[in-house]
């Protein structure tokens, strides 16, 4: 699965991962991620991602 890096302050998305904090399990790709979600570091939304 891809990665992504938030292009503000450099936190990666890395779907194995998830982002427990926000209710996000492992395995979820970047692409599945609500549209709310937000880079749990800057709080910028995933329109700032980029894929890694």
């Amino acid at each position: 699965m891809k990665k992504y890096k938030c292009t503000v302050c450099g936190y990666v998305y890395d779907p194995e991962l998830g982002d427990p904090e926000a209710g996000v399990k492992a395995g979820v790709p970047f692409e599945m991620l609500p549209d709310d979600w937000v880079c749990p570091l800057c709080g910028e939304g995933k329109e700032v991602f980029e894929e890694i």
